[in-house]
């Protein structure tokens, strides 16, 4: 079984926002024992920004970009020394993986960064990943690592991801709002109901939440990787993720099938540069028979994209039901709007959005 982890920094920081090292030895004991009973393991931690601002002596956590790439350059090599340490202890080796949103949107760079996570699970290394902190862009970043783990677990075709947090799962009720929540232990699907019972950003030390990890969830259901998201302080609680155990946390159960690894890096790897509004013919015929976008079923665009962009499709609603890459400028999508395949000038692409690049998300 192939499985992706992620802690997250409340999970894995003292009060004072120092790395705790004793969680993430207990962590690293267990993903030793998954690893040792023949299971591949993928790390995926947070704590690097929250590590190095309580180096430089705590206080009130700094807001600016600028500080918290700083930051992040000190705690990261603090933290990993500490997981290096942990699973030595096991005799495993360590692989350090950041990631950066670029390492998605770029498609060269995606293949290469699933090429680099696979030989080092080849090699019987642990692949601790992190977002790259200390570059990355505010305006690229993922903003939390639930996201990023979904992200590696669709990358390493995982089989399950698990979610830790210093909650015991999804509760039906906001814990910020009532202490009277009980825990959701299955979601089939993640509707506006789910949604609305999550919640907003979880604690001080991170950026996260259950908003978030049920976003991450969504991405994995899609990409047929079963979610469990669990406290991490549960005893023996990776092993009961991977094996299935009941009550262990919300599981969130996968979609029957799996997408092709392509169209899950153009459904969720990669952000959208616009928006191509269609009419309730065009919707009709990518949803139900498989078909391309083409300029007569378009009706508006929204946003600059080139060609080769991601854009978002939404019917005369406003609703986004599907996402591609577009084969013109929007621009040219604009003026071609409404028209006939045999009016588009000749050598260009007949299609706004071929099958091919297409997929369809409800």
């Amino acid at each position: 079984m192939t499985a992706v982890v992620k802690v997250g920094s409340s999970s894995l920081t003292l009060p004072d926002g120092g790395v705790d090292a004793q969680a993430i030895g207990q962590i690293c004991s267990q993903v030793a024992d998954m690893v040792m009973a023949g299971n591949v393991v993928v790390v995926v931690t947070s704590g690097a920004i929250a590590a190095g601002w309580a180096a430089l002596g705590g206080g009130t956590r700094p807001a600016d970009l600028a500080t918290l790439q700083a930051v992040s350059a000190i705690g990261q090599h603090r933290l990993m020394r500490v997981y290096d340490d942990s699973l030595a202890r096991a005799g495993l080796h360590v692989g350090q993986v950041l990631l950066a949103s670029i390492d998605f949107a770029d498609r060269r760079q995606y293949l290469q960064a699933r090429q680099t996570l696979g030989r080092l699970l080849e090699l019987g290394v642990v692949p601790v990943v992190n977002e790259n902190d200390a570059t990355s862009d505010d305006e690229i970043r993922f903003g939390d690592n639930d996201r990023l783990a979904a992200l590696v677990a669709q990358m390493v075709a995982a089989d399950v991801l698990v979610l830790l947090t210093d909650a015991p799962g999804l509760l039906s009720v906001d814990p910020k709002l009532s202490s009277t929540g009980t825990l959701i232990e299955e979601v089939v699907e993640i509707d506006h109901r789910i949604e609305a019972v999550a919640g907003g950003a979880g604690s001080e030390a991170g950026s996260g939440g259950m908003a978030s990890k049920l976003a991450a969830a969504k991405i994995a259901s899609w990409s047929g990787i079963r979610t469990v998201i669990a406290d991490a302080a549960r005893p023996g609680v990776i092993s009961a993720a991977l094996s299935g155990e009941a009550g262990v946390g919300t599981v969130v159960r996968p979609r029957g099938s799996r997408l092709p690894q392509r169209k899950l890096w153009i459904a969720f790897a990669i952000g959208a540069a616009g928006t191509v509004v269609v009419d309730e013919g065009a919707r009709s015929a990518l949803v139900g028979a498989d078909a391309s976008l083409l300029p007569a079923g378009v009706l508006e665009v929204h946003g600059d994209f080139d060609a080769g962009e991601a854009v978002e499709i939404a019917g005369p609603d406003g609703i986004v039901f599907a996402k591609g890459l577009a084969r013109s400028s929007s621009e040219r999508v604009a003026a071609w709007a409404g028209q006939r395949t045999d009016a588009i000038p000749a050598g260009s692409p007949v299609e706004v959005v071929h099958r091919d690049d297409l997929v369809v998300l409800v």
